[in-house]
């Protein structure tokens, strides 16, 4: 018997988030449907901006691979890296200043494929 499509189960008080694919926990699914998974092709692109800002650096780094949550961390470890501010805007990791010879290696050694982007 098929499911009708109102009749998926989104969250469980036991387990928490549902997998709409597959009828799992979100963490146990193993199909390609899951909401939370980020898209793109895996190449983190590190690029230096000014356009817009009022002729102050921003280096924003976009595609990473990773929820939200987990981008957030990872950008309040690469500002205390940096040592300076910024913040996550739609999935872009903002950080105040040019820091893009810092950033790629630090990035590289997190295992991520990193690509300078831009002029």
């Amino acid at each position: 018997m098929a499911r009708r499509r109102d009749d998926r189960v989104v969250y469980s008080s036991q387990t928490g988030r549902m997998c709409p694919g597959c009828g799992r926990p979100a963490a146990q699914c193993r199909c390609q449907v899951n909401p939370r998974a980020p898209r793109g092709d895996g190449i983190v692109r590190v690029r230096r901006e000014v356009k817009g800002r009022r002729g102050k650096v921003v280096t924003t780094l976009s595609d990473i691979p990773l929820p939200q949550d987990d981008l957030k961390a990872l950008a309040g470890d690469l500002k205390r890296r940096c040592g300076s501010g910024g913040s996550v805007v739609d999935g872009v990791i903002e950080i105040q200043g040019d820091h893009r010879d810092t950033l790629v290696p630090e990035l590289e050694s997190r295992g991520y494929t990193v690509k300078l982007s831009g002029g």
